[in-house]
């Protein structure tokens, strides 16, 4: 019970924060009228205003593509073996209208693993509730340049000592917590060929822990973990037109293949590497999705990757390859398909 309070604390707090640059974005605002009992007509939208509004919308299916998925599966060659592995993510969209040059979602994301062992257990998951926000730097949706600046809250809810008593870490009951921020540039581009609309992300940003500010992390994780990262993503999605299943005269479009490589490099101190120790500072993967016709917002996952420091909370000290198979779901895959 504690942990969920916390965890809500954490969400509402993140969110009141990130929306407190109201004032930057008025600009681009419509002037409105606080008079809530007036009669007065309001005007017309100008062109200006118009297209304004049609930008943002275009933006805000671009930022939709960039929400994180949900995925369950199962994992192969981890040094521990798994029943199931699954990173969900559901995503509150708390700001998403035209009438806005930003976008803002909130979400609860929960990794878990099942572990091949007595009793199957779970083994603490990581709980990372956070909150992002996107705001656009140019008017050109076809070729897309765009911020997103983040909070995530990451612990595994576990009060037991981080360390053994011999000083190594402790992997069964250790408390592990740490906050971060990120900010990453993102760029685009979309192409329109036939019956194919193919457009491409690239994203490079700066993960930056409270521990640099010796606030919010569990001390025995200092010169351990990484705190301060170069992160890095492709995303190559494909979306096909299909026949309308009620008019097949109509073409609708969905989200069809999706290529998503991502990086990220430890740039701080752990332990005694040294900063080109690749093996225990890169983590790098690729991801496949596919989605039949019939799939609205779900598709088959394949992928490989490499984790040079695991990201499953207390189980950092982890390096290993690794292939996943499974599922993956979220908003990120055109729920409803533009016609």
């Amino acid at each position: 019970m504690h942990l969920v309070k916390q965890s809500t604390l954490v969400i509402f707090s993140c969110s009141f924060y990130l929306l407190l640059p109201w004032r930057l974005f008025a600009n681009h605002c419509p002037a409105i009228d606080t008079g809530h009992w007036s009669t007065k007509k309001i005007k017309p939208d100008t062109g200006i205003t118009r297209a304004r509004r049609v930008t943002n919308r275009e933006f805000n299916a671009v930022f939709e593509q960039q929400l994180a998925v949900s995925s369950a599966g199962q994992e192969f060659f981890a040094p521990q073996k798994t029943i199931l592995v699954a990173d969900l993510s559901p995503n509150f969209v708390l700001f998403n209208t035209p009438k806005l040059p930003f976008f803002f979602t909130a979400d609860a994301r929960v990794n878990l693993r099942l572990f091949a062992a007595h009793g199957d257990p779970v083994k603490s998951p990581s709980y990372m509730p956070g909150g992002t926000l996107y705001f656009r730097t140019n008017s050109d949706h076809y070729n897309p340049r765009f911020i997103s600046v983040s909070y995530t809250h990451h612990s595994n809810g576990i009060e037991g000592p981080t360390l053994n008593p011999n000083g190594t870490i402790n992997t069964d009951s250790g408390k592990f917590t740490t906050n971060f921020y990120t900010v990453t540039f993102h760029t685009g581009k979309r192409r329109d060929i036939d019956n194919l609309i193919i457009t491409r992300y690239d994203a490079l940003g700066v993960e930056l822990h409270a521990y640099l500010v010796g606030l919010g992390y569990t001390y025995p994780l200092k010169n351990k973990y990484g705190f301060v990262r170069l992160n890095g993503n492709w995303l190559y999605n494909i979306a096909r037109a299909n026949s309308d299943p009620v008019d097949p005269e109509k073409r609708v479009y969905g989200n069809w293949q999706r290529f998503d490589f991502q990086f990220t490099y430890i740039a701080d101190k752990i332990y005694d590497y040294s900063t080109i120790d690749v093996k225990k500072r890169l983590n790098v993967s690729l991801k496949y999705y596919y989605q039949f016709p019939f799939m609205q917002n779900v598709s088959f996952l394949a992928g490989l990757g490499y984790r040079g420091q695991d990201e499953y909370n207390i189980f950092f000290q982890n390096s290993y390859a690794y292939a996943t198979l499974g599922l993956a779901a979220g908003l990120t895959f055109n729920m409803h398909p533009k016609e």
